[in-house]
Order: structure tokens, then sequence, then C-alpha cells
């Protein structure tokens, strides 16, 4: 494995593109540290570290704030420029995913020549729509942080104000600057994707998640070496926690590649003078068929009437103890409880829109291909629709389990919140999938060059199917232009911090 990385870098296509990637990566970081015009960060910031030394109490709400924190690689804690991050352009794709699968219209324009295109042009119009009512939430609570749910609590922690100038005009402003982040991370995305190394959009939200990583470090160091004192036994819980660590990154990367192989047998047919079929094949279902997006359906849909409740109820203490259990504060216990019965309930539903035996079983039938024991038509449909519920009850199971893993460690060993997003959740499970997805595409580079891949035996499987990817590495004088951007950016960053601090 240690030679396949030092390889990638005899490959000049290859070594280009990880190169761009990078580059493009310190612009995405750039651009979630930048505070917005106007807000005061560190009122913001004083008060994050507030929330996370309260009691265990509100540990469910610790865990919550780190996560969206997390997501949007800390632009939320800076109210930065991409305080939003890409988030806004997935939910966009999730909602026209599902209503290509719902809506007929959609379904058929799917299928036509040039449909994806129109599709992709609708997601991206559905984005600037999210962004914008997102954008405007986000800016009347940076105004008004007591009627938020999570930031209500700002006003009395602090003797200054979050938004010194607040008005319509900021209001205004910040929803144009929010929303033009996200579009321009969006597109950062789209040249990741196709002059650079993996798939775009999944790349942002993975270092917005492993910038996280040193901060959880010296949170662990600090609970369980620096302040361990007489306490043997804090050294060997962290050694446990690493092991376990270990474990369950093992177990998500087992887990995601798992499948059925269902076998498939074509008949011989003649055509012509000329014999097609007699082959035999294999179907593969995937025990996680749904992936990460019950996780990200249940902690959205949960999250959001805890917002409206709190926007639309600010003075009334029912409303406020009803948002607080909602967003998880508390013990907790409602809001995992909650969390762990819609993610059994959208595994099945993305299941059902998206995986259709029907289909599968008429476009077999059609070529001539059979399951061995089963016959063609509704007995194949039927035994697709009954193995995949099988395989899907295992699947949300599992993803039960990993959701709930942060929490649990967090109130039974006191691991903090921040630390504990990387033992499961939605983070680990799109680090580890995109992670296996670089891999690959490095892995079919080195391969295609007469290298040798990371494994000496079989292939690795990522999370997409695409051979290979699109668009020509950049030449010399572009990635020398990139450089020169990436530096003056960093300076003027420099110079802005040095200024501020005097």
């Amino acid at each position: 494995m240690i030679s396949a990385f030092a390889n990638t870098f005899k490959i000049p296509e290859l070594r280009s593109r990880i190169l761009f990637t990078l580059l493009v990566v310190v612009i995405v970081r750039l651009g979630a540290v930048i505070t917005l015009p106007g807000v005061d960060a560190n009122v913001l910031q004083d008060w994050y570290g507030q929330v996370e030394e309260q009691s265990s109490e509100s540990r469910g709400l610790t865990a919550v704030l780190a996560l969206m924190n997390v997501f949007s690689g800390g632009g939320l804690q800076n109210s930065a420029l991409f305080a939003l991050g890409i988030m806004p352009y997935i939910s966009a794709s999730i909602m026209m995913q599902l209503l290509t699968a719902v809506v007929p219209s959609l379904g058929k324009l799917s299928r036509e020549e040039g449909g994806r295109q129109k599709i992709s042009l609708y997601t991206r119009v559905l984005t600037i729509v999210l962004c914008l009512f997102q954008g405007w939430m986000l800016a009347k609570s940076l105004v008004t942080p007591e009627a938020n749910p999570f930031l209500r609590d700002i006003a009395s922690s602090s003797t200054r104000e979050l938004v010194p100038d607040a008005g319509l005009d900021f209001i205004l402003k910040t929803v144009m600057i929010i929303t033009a982040g996200t579009m321009f991370l969006m597109w950062l995305g789209d040249q990741i994707t196709e002059r650079g190394i993996g798939n775009g959009v999944s790349i942002i939200i993975t270092v917005n998640i492993i910038y996280a990583l040193p901060g959880a470090l010296f949170q662990v160091y600090n609970t369980y070496v620096a302040s361990a004192g007489d306490n043997l036994l804090r050294p060997f819980q962290l050694v446990a926690l690493l092991a376990f660590l270990f474990f369950v990154v093992a177990a998500v990367i087992s887990i995601t590649q798992a499948q059925r192989r269902v076998p498939i047998n074509y008949a011989k047919q003649v055509r012509g003078g000329k014999m097609y079929g007699g082959q035999s094949q294999h179907m593969p279902l995937k025990v996680n068929y749904a992936g990460v997006m019950p996780i990200i359906f249940a902690q959205a849909i949960l999250m959001f009437p805890s917002q409206i409740i709190g926007w639309t109820f600010p003075n009334e203490v029912w409303a406020q103890n009803l948002s607080l259990t909602l967003g998880g504060g508390g013990s907790g216990f409602v809001f995992y409880a909650l969390t762990g019965l819609m993610i059994f309930f959208f595994s099945y539903f993305w299941v059902a829109t998206m995986f259709q035996p029907n289909q599968i079983a008429d476009d077999l039938k059609k070529n001539g291909g059979y399951i061995p024991g089963v016959r063609p038509g509704k007995p194949t449909a039927e035994f697709l629709d009954r193995t995949m519920s099988r395989l899907t009850f295992a699947g949300a199971i599992f993803l039960t389990v990993v959701a709930i893993l942060p929490p649990i460690l967090t109130a039974l060993m006191g691991v903090p919140p921040l630390a504990a997003q990387f033992f499961g959740g939605t983070g680990l499970l799109i680090m580890v999938g995109v992670l296996l997805d670089v891999m690959r595409q490095v892995e079919t580079h080195l391969i295609q060059r007469h290298y040798d891949g990371f494994l000496r035996k079989g292939k690795i499987r990522g999370r997409y199917d695409r051979a290979g990817v699109k668009g020509a590495p950049v030449g010399g004088n572009q990635m020398l232009w990139l450089l020169v951007i990436v530096a003056v950016l960093v300076i003027a960053g420099i110079v802005y911090y040095e200024v501020a601090s005097q």
C-alpha cells in the first residue's frame, strides 16, 4: 500500500489532479474562516465554548451543535462566508431525486436524452431558493438570537451584541453573501469532479468534517491525559477508545461494501447466425442500500420543527421546552428515540422509491435473464422485493447503531461531543464512503499505467460506479495561476488577522 501511495506522484496526470484538488481545498477552508461583514465572531465563539462546558443534562444539545458546526466546516461557528456550506445543494439534490422517483413526468424526463441536464438545472435553481430561505433564517437568528432555540442564551451570556449594526441592510447583505458562497462552493465541487480526484461535493463535505479532527484530538487529550491526575483508569480508557474506533471504522467499511449477490443466468439465443447469452452473472444488492440518507432525513426533520417552534413562539415556556427536546436538549432520549424510528422508516422509504423490482424483473425477462429457481416475471419481482426488505432491515439496524453511538459514548464515558462525532453518525459514514471512492479512482489510474493497486488481491469497491472521471486535468499555466491566487488569499488573510488583532 505504501508503494501505491508513492507511485501516485509518478503519474503526471494523477499528480496534477491531486494537486488541483488540494489547492481547491485550501480555498474552501479559507471561505470557512472569513467572518461575515457586520458580525462579531468573538461573541459567537465564546458562547460555543460555554455550551461545550455545560453539564451532562445538555449533552444532547451540545452534540447537535457539534454536528451542525462540523458539517459547515466551522463556518457556522465563525459566521463565515460559507456558513451554510454545501448542504443546501445536497438537500436540493435529495429532493429532486425523490421527486424523480415519485413524479411520473420527472421520471420520464430523466430517461430522455438531455433530461439529466434539465434536472441538474432544476436542482441548481432549487439550491438558490433553499439558500435564500436558509440564509434569511440564519441572518435573522444572528440579529435576534433569542428567537433561535440554539442561540437564545447568547444574549444573557455576553454583554456585547452579536450584530452591532443590525438592520434590513445587514439581513439582505448576509443573504446575498451566503447564497453566493454556497453557489461558489457548488462550482468548486464541479471543478474537482472534472479536473481533480473524487466526487467534488463529497470531497468538500469530507474536508469540512476532517477539519474538526485536531480540535477533537485536543479535547480527548485534555479529558483523558491532562486532567487524569491520580486516576489511572483514564489512560486505559483512552486506549480502549482508540481500539473501539478502529473496530467501528472496520465495521462501517465492511457494511458499506457488503452486498448480496443474486445469481442471474441468460438463456442462449441465436440471432442471424450468431449465438448470444448463455452467460452467468450476478446482481449486487447492497446491505446499506440507502447509504447515509436516512440519517440525514431523520436529523433534518427533527431539527426543522424545533427551529420553527422556537421562532413562532419565542416567549412561550412550553414552546421552548418542546423545541429544546426535539433539538436534542435535556437528556436527549426523546430525540434519539425518534431518530432511530425515523431511520428505520426512511431506510424502507428510500428503498421503496429507488429500488424498482418490477422494472428489474421486466428487463431481465426481455433480455432472456432469470434467477435460478425463480420464475421470470412477477415471481422474480417478489423474490427481489423480499430479499431487499431483509437486507434493508439489517442496514437500518446498522444505521441506527451508528447514529446513536456518539451520544452513548458522551453519556457513558464522557467523550467530548466534538470527538464523539468521529465514532459514528453521518460524518463517519460520509468519510468512509468518500475515501473509498478516492482510493478506487487512484487505483484505477495506477492499474491503467501498469502499477500495483492498494490491494494485492481484489479491488476496492467505492460508493460510485463510474469507471473514470470526465474532463482533462489542468495544465501547467492554470496550476501556476491557481497557486498565485491561493498565495494571495493566504497573505491577505494573514494581514487581516494581524490588523484585526492590534
